[in-house]
């Protein structure tokens, strides 16, 4: 049995976060040190001992390291901690529909909006849509103005007929004078229908899009429209 294995806590160190990582190489370094150590004070001269002022200095580092290694375990828990808390609060998102920077967006009951923001007049601007496998299903001439733009579109393809619910991108192809493009600015609007955590951030899905929750620019609940079926 090693040497550190024989002082050492018992307590399992859970590998799964990177501070625990740090822990668990640094008790493996820690005992090789200290096995070395015992090996060189069993076979070393008598009359010219080892400095202790060497190895206590080496010890000190180990200790320096495993505090900060707790210092990150405790900013570990601190962030699991709000993220945790992030995701409960974004369960009042569910079901409200929001507008989100990026280019793809879900078609939902043969309805799609998005905008999109000229920096300044262009020459020539085309909008295209594509669906999930990247062909182009809807073609047309955007504005050539700068400005706020918004688009609505009812799933009409280009053929005629109508596209399913679904995945789709949007592209704006915006050029100025020179021929050259010009960053445009996009966002789309989406129904909410679930939130999660994804490699430590918080996402919302709009149903088979997923977006970080940083995307989203504004939030607003849908507008529900009843029909009055009495009669006098």
């Amino acid at each position: 049995m090693s040497l550190f294995n024989s002082v050492a806590s018992t307590e399992a160190i859970d590998t799964s976060t990177q501070a625990g990582q740090s822990k668990q190489k640094l008790q493996e370094d820690l005992n090789q040190f200290l096995n070395l150590l015992v090996a060189q004070l069993q076979n070393q001269d008598p009359l010219e001992p080892l400095d202790a002022n060497e190895f206590t200095a080496q010890l000190v580092q180990f200790a320096s390291v495993e505090q900060q290694i707790q210092q990150n375990a405790n900013l570990e828990q601190l962030l699991t901690v709000n993220q945790n808390a992030q995701a409960a609060s974004m369960v009042n998102y569910l079901g409200t529909v929001v507008e989100v920077t990026g280019a793809e967006f879900q078609m939902l009951n043969n309805q799609a909006v998005m905008t999109y923001t000229l920096p300044k007049d262009v020459k020539e601007n085309t909008i295209t849509i594509q669906d999930a496998s990247g062909k182009t299903v809807f073609t047309a001439q955007g504005s050539k103005d700068a400005g706020l733009h918004r688009i609505g579109w009812d799933g009409i393809q280009n053929d005629g007929t109508q596209a399913p619910d679904g995945p789709y991108k949007l592209h704006v192809s915006a050029k100025d004078a020179d021929g050259n493009l010009v960053d445009v600015a996009q966002t789309v609007f989406g129904y909410v229908t679930s939130t999660g955590i994804k490699d430590g951030n918080v996402t919302i899905t709009m149903g088979e899009i997923e977006t970080d929750m940083t995307n989203i620019i504004s939030v607003e609940r849908p507008v529900v429209v009843s029909k009055d079926t009495s009669t006098e």
